[in-house]
């Protein structure tokens, strides 16, 4: 199971509910003024994962108003962008540079370097699934985040389903995954972040020739972790894809420490290992298993599993299931 933090607020003296939540969110968020009807008896409830560098979160609480000012701003910046996938509630937020209404299925950017004031509309609880990234780890121009903080975008389709798909199901059951495996996560939530940022932006001409280069590459990592079940996965077919040439693509994976095919096939490999020590699929035959994941000849996978990681698939699913028997 990964790392992380459960409260609730009815573990604390109703007095002290709603401060303590302030408190909260000021370590886990950035420090923010909020308003409450309900602070006489108010509810809420946070889970947080540590993934490294990366922070994911889920919250249930009554509806708020946030208001991160500029003198907060000065006090206390941790200069982090925040990604909020709406599950439950509606409401609106303003920035610098626009107000957006937001619904459920709604993704929402914010950055803690930025003065906004989000207000949850009146009703039942909110719930939502926030993720907090350093802008250090993100290759897009400091400048571009007035274009990015408040864009509505659809977790419903593109770039924003496919991070949003991937937040929900992380948060729905960490159990299959280990302490070590948070960072890691973390990795690829963020390159998810960066191609959704690229996206958004439909910066062109306006990002340097390098920053559009990792973008793409971002992108692409994405695309193939989405198809990595197709067993006609190629770098022709990806470089198709994304109507480039094949010889640009094995151009862009230069800084990546791997070809095209090595990348897909130590993705691979991390997904049959989830997999193989998942209680859920003991049941299923470890050949079954790396067919699923793009192996459909046994002493292919075998070999290739021993050298990733010094033992083999049988052994491996062995010791990691013994601790779920």
């Amino acid at each position: 199971m990964l790392d992380e933090t459960v409260f609730r607020t009815d573990a604390l003296p109703v007095a002290d509910r709603f401060d303590y939540w302030v408190e909260l969110l000021g370590r886990t968020h950035a420090p923010m003024e909020l308003r409450c009807d309900c602070t006489d008896d108010f509810r809420a409830s946070q889970r947080v994962l540590d993934l490294g560098a990366v922070t994911v979160w889920s919250a249930t609480y009554q509806p708020l108003v946030f208001r991160r000012t500029p003198k907060l701003i000065r006090q206390s910046d941790p200069e982090a962008y925040h990604l909020s996938l709406v599950v439950q509630g509606s409401g609106t937020g303003e920035w610098p540079t626009r107000e957006t209404a937001y619904k459920p299925h709604d993704l929402f950017v914010t950055s803690t370097s930025l003065p906004n004031d989000i207000r949850s509309s009146t009703g039942g609880p909110v719930t939502i699934i926030a993720l907090e990234t350093p802008k250090a780890l993100l290759p897009l121009p400091p400048d571009m985040a007035p274009r990015l903080v408040g864009a509505p975008v659809s977790a419903r389709e593109g770039m924003g389903a496919l991070l949003a798909r991937f937040l929900t199901q992380l948060t729905a059951d960490t159990t299959a995954y280990q302490p070590s495996d948070g960072p890691r996560l973390g990795t690829v939530l963020n390159d998810l972040v960066a191609a959704l940022f690229a996206h958004l932006l439909e910066a062109g001409d306006r990002l340097p020739p390098e920053t559009r280069r990792r973008a793409l590459t971002l992108r692409i990592q994405a695309f193939i972790r989405e198809q990595l079940r197709d067993p006609y996965l190629t770098p022709a077919t990806i470089a198709a894809a994304h109507h480039i040439s094949t010889s640009y693509l094995h151009r862009l994976f230069r800084d990546e420490d791997a070809t095209v095919a090595e990348w897909i096939r130590r993705r691979r490999l991390e997904a049959a290992r989830r997999d193989l020590t998942d209680p859920a699929l003991r049941a299923v035959p470890i050949h079954a298993i790396a067919t699923r994941w793009g192996f459909p000849r046994a002493a292919d996978f075998s070999r290739a599993y021993r050298a990733a990681y010094g033992t083999t698939p049988k052994d491996h699913r062995h010791q990691g299931l013994n601790g779920h028997k």
